[in-house]
């Protein structure tokens, strides 16, 4: 382009990477490229031209991609590009030919930079390229930006939980020999204006804590001597992280615990201490604090307030750009607090605490809450796993659980889980079984199993041990690590079933959205990037229940490359804060727990949001095109 009209400067900056790219790179690029014309139908990039040499952005029209690689696609075409869209990235990056044919999908009209150029490009501008090494990546950087812009309204200061210990201690601990007086300890704290002292060893390493919270049931009430060692007095159960480990780390470990410190250690030498104040002294909602109120509640009542707690914590952590996958995290672990201590009043009610029954049973969850992934939307999936005592037979101890299950299940429900529709509950007989009869079933669907039993059962692989004999769900676990991984039918049928549910690219319209125009993040969205995750642990025989822990644990032992795994990780990450996003919005309404949903218009999503969308879309077709070739489907 001899000259740049400013109508043209104004398009191509409207769009990523180039909105991001100084001016002089961005007329440098123009200059070198050149206007194209494809009629409807034409062939733009195909595998059968060679090595890519040239950079296309579309101005106008549509472009189809159609690959052939597997044979995973019905009618829809592999990819859609609308315009501002640029391509064949990974080919040029590779300095190789495409793998899918490119295709006009209508006149269009395409700005085309030499490959020669480009590469020139990418040294020059590190927006250009850091866009086109990690497009998704990049991408979805651009809408953290936009989701956090939207809750200004909330505090900018807050500390971001994705930040490292090292930059959250506020100051070089202070601490005391271990033999240093109770009293000599009580003034340099006073003087320190300090909340707690830390007893360490000669080379630095941490042995005891004290806190103000300690003073009074440990000094003053006991009117204990002044003059004693103050580690005699000092909590020895310590919590520690190394520098490295990040905030939201500390979080999860004083919700859990219920420590109100974390100490940071590094070599064994303490290097810091990080408290619950410094990590949400701005925040309304402590994560300590719910789980204080959750692990001492003494009604179901209780319980219920605190999980109202829990979204709001919610809705103030994505205020502060929490990343998705540590929100779930955090939702799950408080969750399953919560549900351990419905757990808790209801076996106390029962009698059960020292019956027979109490040592050889297991509380287990399913589902999104089995892999940590729960969000504010999230119905009951459990089960129970159980030893069966000498003397009695698996039905007799079925007897006496069930209706303790069903009392949790109805007190979870009070607290707004609602009850699964599905009946996929421990109240259930058919879900309330001994170790032995959980086999027989998990056989019965692996040995023989239809492709209809297989997606009905496919819920229960991501099984994990909430609350009682874990070792249950352990031995369950490894045995059917063994059983699944050698079994290739049983696997094949999970892939066929898997690629069934198709992410909803359009070919006349971004999207294939159903009633209301609407598409369901969930089913369409997440569904296929877990699904596939879970074929994949089971044949690499991992043992991890988490979608994303399940792809990276898998990648070393299936060849993946981790640039892949990268993408596909990012595209379900964003799809997962579109669901939260959507949920918190609907709930800021003041909608109840039970009309959430995750149904979404694509049309009222913003321009950049709606093609990251598609982007993640995409990769969860490329996720079940390598798991249509692992299966030759």
């Amino acid at each position: 382009m001899s000259a740049i009209h400013p109508a043209e400067l104004s398009f191509i900056t409207r769009h990523a990477p180039f909105d991001r790219m100084e001016l002089n790179h961005v007329l440098w690029m123009m200059e070198r490229m050149h206007l194209s014309y494809y009629a409807e139908g034409e062939v733009v990039v195909s595998p059968e031209q060679g090595v890519v040499d040239r950079f296309l952005v579309i101005k106008q029209g549509v472009v189809h991609g159609e690959q052939n690689v597997a044979k995973v696609s019905d009618a829809d075409t592999w990819l859609e590009l609308m315009e501002g869209e640029c391509f064949p990235l990974g080919a040029l990056l590779a300095n190789r030919p495409v793998a899918s044919v490119y295709r006009a999908g209508s006149d269009l009209f395409c700005y085309e930079l030499p490959a020669a150029d480009f590469h020139i490009l990418l040294v020059m501008s590190a927006p250009f390229r850091d866009f086109c090494t990690r497009r998704i990546a990049n991408l979805l950087e651009h809408s953290k930006q936009v989701i956090q812009a939207q809750y200004s309204q909330s505090s900018t200061e807050q500390q971001s939980l994705a930040s490292p210990l090292s930059a959250i201690i506020r100051r070089a601990p202070v601490t005391c020999a271990p033999e240093t007086s109770v009293r000599q300890v009580l003034a340099t704290m006073s003087e320190q204006r300090i909340g707690s002292m830390v007893a360490v060893d000669a080379a630095g390493g941490p042995l005891g804590i004290m806190t103000l919270h300690d003073v009074l049931d440990r000094i003053a009430i006991p009117q204990i001597d002044l003059d004693q060692p103050v580690i005699g007095i000092m909590s020895k159960r310590l919590s520690t992280l190394p520098p490295q480990a990040l905030a939201y780390e500390a979080a999860l470990t004083m919700a859990k615990h219920g420590f109100r410190h974390v100490l940071v250690v590094e070599n064994e030498k303490l290097v810091g201490l990080v408290s619950e104040k410094d990590l949400f002294a701005l925040q309304r909602i402590g994560l300590r604090q719910i789980g204080a109120t959750i692990r001492s509640a003494e009604s179901i009542t209780v319980l219920g307030q605190a999980a109202a707690d829990i979204r709001r914590m919610a809705h103030n952590m994505m205020a502060q750009g929490v990343a998705p996958e540590q929100l779930t995290q955090f939702i799950s672990t408080l969750n399953d607090l919560l549900t351990v201590r419905a757990i808790e009043l209801e076996f106390t009610a029962a009698g059960l605490f020292g019956s027979p029954l109490y040592d050889g049973l297991c509380w287990m969850a399913l589902g999104s809450e089995g892999r940590f992934e729960q969000t504010l939307n999230t119905d009951q999936d459990n089960a129970i796993i159980f030893d069966v005592p000498q003397g009695m037979t698996a039905d007799q101890v079925r007897e006496q659980l069930l209706p303790i299950a069903r009392r949790i299940n109805e007190a979870l429900a009070e607290c707004g889980f609602p009850l699964c529709k599905g009946e996929i509950m421990a109240s259930n007989p058919k879900w309330c079984l001994s170790l032995e009869e959980w086999k027989h079933t998990f056989n019965g669907w692996i040995g023989g199993g239809s492709p209809e039993q297989l997606l009905n059962a496919s819920i229960f692989f991501d099984f994990r041990a909430l609350y009682g004999a874990e070792q249950l769900a352990d031995e369950l676990r490894g045995w059917l690590s063994r059983v699944a991984s050698d079994n290739t039918r049983f696997l094949h049928m999970m892939a066929g079933n898997a690629l069934r549910n198709r992410p909803p690219l359009g070919v006349v319209r971004d999207f294939v959205v159903g009633k209301e125009n609407k598409l369901d993040l969930k089913l369409n969205g997440v569904t296929p990037f877990v699904d596939a995750a879970r074929i994949f642990g089971l044949a690499a025989g991992v043992k991890e229940t988490n979608t994303i822990q399940r792809l990276r644990a898998s990648a070393g032992k299936l060849n993946f490359q981790e640039a892949e795994v990268d993408a596909w990780v990012e595209a379900l990450l964003f799809i997962q804060v579109l669901r939260m996003r959507h949920h918190d919005q609907v709930s800021s309404q003041g909608a109840s727990d039970e009309v959430l949903d995750n149904l979404i218009d694509p049309e009222k999503l913003n321009e950049l949001d709606r093609r990251i969308l598609k982007e993640a879309f995409r990769q969860a077709r490329k996720l079940q095109s390598r798991l249509a070739l692992e299966y030759q489907l």
